[in-house]
């Protein structure tokens, strides 16, 4: 059984549970209601995908772990992965689980993988928070275009459209990149247009 917390309720929740994820990156946890240390949590919420490990400590590594997990893993797995006991680690999966940072399937074994709405949502935030409805309406416009250029390219509406094998070897690696680029083009887009819609959207007049 797969228990899943979807962006919507990340989002509504965000406010109770923001102090926790910024206190990851300090390496603490903090309750929910405690105000205390709101003035001197980082800003920018758990390490980015490039630097998991950085600080070393149990709760990086752990989330490090399950972060690069291609599968859903048990904690004893994932405590192979991040050098640490097995009740450390569902210690620390459970905390995450909380904030939606982490699914946990239930069974037995439990497994745990990242959920990938939560970072989806984070990047969809960070975009709004970062850029103007403006800036943001101009970057759709340029990928767009772009997209539109790859399908005129392959005849194609979509990457998955094009059969790689009508071309030549000396080819097949040229459209490779060029397939996953426009694949990167259209992810690309939908954030934006995402984060376009949450900025216009917090700035339209209030009806109430």
């Amino acid at each position: 059984m797969k228990t899943q917390k979807a962006p919507k309720y990340i989002e509504t929740q965000h406010q109770r549970v923001n102090q926790n994820i910024l206190a990851i990156q300090r390496n603490i946890y903090v309750n929910p209601v405690d105000k205390r240390m709101a003035d001197n949590t980082r800003p920018d919420g758990p390490p980015p995908f490039d630097r998991p490990f950085e600080d070393e400590d149990t709760k990086q590594r752990v989330y490090g772990a399950v972060l690069h997990a291609r599968e859903p893993m048990t904690a004893a797995e994932i405590a192979d992965r991040a050098d640490c006991s097995a009740e450390s680690a569902r210690t620390h999966l459970s905390f995450y689980a909380e904030l939606g940072i982490v699914i946990r399937h239930e069974g037995r074994p439990v497994r745990y993988e990242r959920n990938d709405d939560y970072f989806e949502w984070r990047r969809v935030n960070r975009l709004a928070q970062d850029h103007t409805v403006e800036e943001l309406q101009r970057r759709v416009a340029e990928l767009t275009d772009r997209i539109e250029v790859y399908r005129q390219e392959y005849d194609a509406a979509s990457p998955a459209d094009v059969d790689v094998l009508e071309y030549g070897a000396d080819e097949v690696d040229d459209v490779y990149v060029a397939l996953g680029e426009w694949a990167t083009a259209i992810e690309e887009r939908r954030r934006h247009e995402r984060a376009r819609r949450k900025v216009a959207g917090s700035k339209a007049p209030s009806h109430s």
